[in-house]
């Protein structure tokens, strides 16, 4: 979680949707940076309002924005899926490397996932009951340029962000029947990714 005081903007850290590479290029500009614990660099939206806006409010305004990344949801768990598979966590509760895909999706749909599925969901991270939305500016991973234009707008110089953290490539495929589960189970993910950054 980045915060620029001078700007009035929060960039939440929402996992797996790129927000290492802009802790790199942008924690040196802002005003507090909380890169660790994982626990406090992905602060949701949620605990976001409960318990860090309280800190930066003056006369019970709320003078900063916040925002976010959102990955398309399948894309997001083959990013979760690949970046367990690596050798570093093999053979831990947590790795999925003899675990394919389709499984692991499965296990994620579960209401108390496993521990190598339990990785939340983007829509909880984002809204707060009832699903609302919590986030100001919400921007879709796969458009990272409109983030980036937007950033350089509001901090008044180009943005540049090197890659970090890239899981590995391979092709991930669902069946029909699990992937229209996934996307009614799950419809909250996909709606906000379609509404990001309209």
């Amino acid at each position: 979680m980045l915060v620029f005081w001078k700007e009035k903007i929060v960039l939440l850290a929402v996992p797996k949707t790129g927000t290492t590479a802009l802790e790199r290029a942008l924690a040196p500009r802002a005003s507090t940076a909380i890169l660790a614990p994982p626990g406090l660099k992905h602060t949701s939206a949620r605990r976001y309002r409960r318990e860090v806006a309280p800190w930066l409010t003056r006369d019970g305004a709320w003078p900063h924005e916040t925002v976010a990344v959102i990955r398309e949801p399948l894309d997001w768990l083959g990013s979760w899926y690949r970046y367990r598979r690596r050798s570093q966590i093999d053979g831990s509760d947590t790795s999925t490397a003899d675990i394919d895909f389709e499984s692991f999706v499965a296990a994620w749909l579960q209401p108390k996932p496993p521990a190598f599925a339990r990785i939340g969901s983007q829509a909880r991270f984002l809204t707060g009951g009832r699903g609302r939305l919590l986030v100001q500016h919400l921007f879709r991973y796969e458009e990272f340029d409109h983030l980036l234009s937007f950033l350089a707008d509001r901090l008044g110089a180009p943005v540049r962000v090197p890659q970090a953290n890239v899981s590995p490539k391979e092709g991930l495929t669902l069946s029909n029947d699990l992937e229209a589960h996934l996307r009614k189970a799950a419809a909250r993910d996909f709606e906000l990714w379609e509404s990001a950054g309209r």
